[in-house]
C-alpha cells in the first residue's frame, strides 16, 4: 500500500506527461499491424501447412490450423472481457493503473519476442504466445485509454487522442515497411529467400519496438492515479456489478437496447473480418506475402480517407442512418469476398474494406456516445461496450473457425460474417424505424 503524501497532484495539461501518453499509440500498434493483422497470420498459415494437409496438433488434439488460429484469438479476448471488468476495478481501487498497464505491456511485448522461436515444429508455442501478446495488447488498451480523462481537459481530449491515433498508425506503418523490405527482399540483408527469418525478424522487432518504445510513455505518466475506496463494495466484484447495473439500464432503454444489439452483430462481422483476412487471401486464395502485405498496408492509408469520409457523412444525414449506410456496404463487400477467386479480386475487396472499416469503427462509438444519457456515469458504460465488443470478436472469430471445422470451407465463413452483419442491420433499422432516437 502506499500514503497519501507520496502521491504527487496530477496536474491535467502537463504537456510532458501528455507527450508520453501519446508515444504509448506509437509503440503498441505495430503488434496490432505486424502481428495480428498481416505478417504473422501469412507466416503461420505457410508453416503449419503440409501440401494440401492444414491440420495440426496441439497438445494432441488434431485441428485445421485456421480453426486454431481463430480460436486461439477468441480465447484471448474471452479472457480480456472476463478479467477487464475485475482488472479495472483492482486498479481504479489501488490507484496504481500504470503498473497493471505495465504488467500488461511486458506480458504482450515479450509474448511477441517468443514467436522469433516459433517454426511450425512448436505449434504450442506459437498459439500459446499468439494468444498472450493479443491478451497483452487489449490488456493495456485498458488502461490507456483510462488515462485520458486523468491527464487533459475534456476540451482537449479529442484533439489529443486524434494525436494518439495518428502516431500509432505512423509507428505501425514504419516497421511494417522495414519489415516488408526484409521480407520481400531478403537478400539485401544476406539472408537465403527461402528462409523463415525474416518474418521470425519481425516479431522479435515488434517486441523490441513495443517494449523500447513505451518506456517514454512509462517514465512520464503518473504512477498514481485518484484511488476509488467504497468500504462497502468488494474490489473483486465491484467492477461486474457496475457492468450489471449499466445492463440494467440498457434494457429499459429501446434506444440503447436495440444499437447495443445491432452493434454486437456489426462488430461480429467486423473485428472478424479485420483478424480473418491475411488468413483467407493466403489459404483460400493461395496468395503469398507479396500481394497480401501491401495490400493490408493500403487498408490502413485508405482507411484514413474513408474516416473522413463518413464523418462528413454523418454530418449531413446523420450517424445512425452513416452507421446503416456503411453496415449496408458491408453486406456487399462480403458477397462479393465470398465469390473472389485471384488477386484482383482481393485486392479490389480490401480497398473497399479499407474505405468502410475505419468509418464504421469511429461512427460506432460516436453514435453510442451521443445516445448515453447526460447524468449517467458514462466511465461504466464505456466499460459496458469495451466488454461487449471483445465478446463480439470472441463469438465472430470463434464462429468462424467452427464453421470451417465443420464444412472444411473457409467461404462458408465468410458467408456467416455476412449474416452477422445482415442481423446488426436489422436492429439498426428498427431503431430508425422506431423514431426515438433524438441525438443521432
Amino acid at each position: 500500500m502506499f500514503k497519501r503524501k507520496e502521491v504527487a497532484p496530477i496536474r491535467k495539461g502537463d504537456k510532458r506527461v501528455i507527450n508520453g501518453w501519446v508515444m504509448y499509440d506509437w509503440s503498441n500498434s505495430v503488434y496490432q499491424l505486424t502481428i495480428a493483422s498481416t505478417v504473422f497470420p501469412i507466416y503461420y498459415n505457410t508453416v503449419t501447412r503440409h501440401g494440401n494437409d492444414f491440420t495440426v496438433s496441439f497438445f494432441g488434439a488434431h485441428v485445421i490450423n485456421t480453426v486454431l488460429y481463430s480460436w486461439a484469438i477468441a480465447a484471448a479476448y474471452l479472457l480480456m472481457a472476463v478479467g477487464s471488468p475485475l482488472i479495472s476495478s483492482m486498479a481504479d481501487y489501488t490507484g496504481r493503473r500504470k503498473a497493471f498497464m505495465e504488467a500488461f505491456t511486458w506480458i504482450g511485448a515479450v509474448s511477441c519476442g517468443m514467436l522469433f522461436f516459433f517454426d511450425g515444429s512448436n505449434i504450442e508455442l506459437g498459439i500459446i504466445a499468439f494468444a498472450l501478446g493479443t491478451l497483452g495488447y487489449g490488456g493495456s488498451i485498458v488502461f490507456y485509454n483510462s488515462f485520458l480523462p486523468v491527464i487533459a481537459e475534456p476540451e482537449e481530449q479529442d484533439r489529443i487522442s486524434a494525436r494518439g491515433y495518428s502516431m500509432g498508425y505512423l509507428g505501425s506503418v514504419l516497421l511494417l515497411l522495414a519489415n516488408l523490405a526484409l521480407i520481400m527482399k531478403p537478400a539485401w540483408f544476406g539472408i537465403p529467400p527461402t528462409s523463415g527469418l525474416p518474418a521470425r525478424l519481425s516479431f522479435l522487432s515488434v517486441f523490441l519496438w513495443w517494449a523500447g518504445f513505451s518506456r517514454i510513455t512509462f517514465a512520464r505518466l503518473p504512477k498514481y492515479t485518484f484511488r476509488k475506496r467504497n468500504n462497502h463494495a468488494s474490489v473483486v466484484i465491484n467492477g461486474y456489478k457496475e457492468l450489471l447495473t449499466v445492463f440494467g439500464q440498457v434494457r429499459k432503454s429501446f434506444q440503447l437496447s436495440m444499437y447495443l444489439s445491432g452493434f454486437f452483430f456489426v462488430m461480429m462481422g467486423l473485428l472478424t473480418t479485420m483478424f480473418m483476412a491475411a488468413t483467407y487471401g493466403e489459404k483460400e486464395l493461395g496468395l503469398k506475402e507479396d500481394v497480401l502485405i501491401p495490400t493490408i498496408l493500403v487498408i490502413q492509408l485508405v482507411g484514413i480517407l474513408g474516416s473522413w469520409l463518413f464523418a462528413r457523412i454523418s454530418g449531413r444525414i446523420g450517424n445512425l442512418r452513416a452507421l446503416i449506410l456503411s453496415v449496408t456496404m458491408w453486406i456487399l463487400i462480403i458477397i462479393g469476398a465470398y465469390f473472389i477467386s485471384n488477386a484482383a479480386g482481393f485486392i479490389i475487396t480490401a480497398l473497399f474494406i479499407g474505405l468502410v472499416m475505419g468509418g464504421s469503427q469511429s461512427l460506432a462509438r460516436s453514435t453510442y456516445s451521443k445516445m448515453l444519457p447526460e447524468t449517467t456515469d458514462h466511465t461504466s458504460f464505456f466499460s459496458f461496450y469495451d466488454v461487449m465488443e471483445k465478446m463480439a470478436t470472441v463469438t465472430g472469430t470463434f464462429s468462424f473457425g467452427i464453421i470451417e471445422a465443420i464444412t472444411g470451407n473457409m467461404r462458408y465463413s465468410v458467408l456467416a460474417i455476412g449474416i452477422f452483419f445482415v442481423i446488426g442491420l436489422a436492429f439498426m433499422l428498427a431503431l430508425l424505424r422506431g423514431g426515438r432516437q433524438t441525438a443521432v
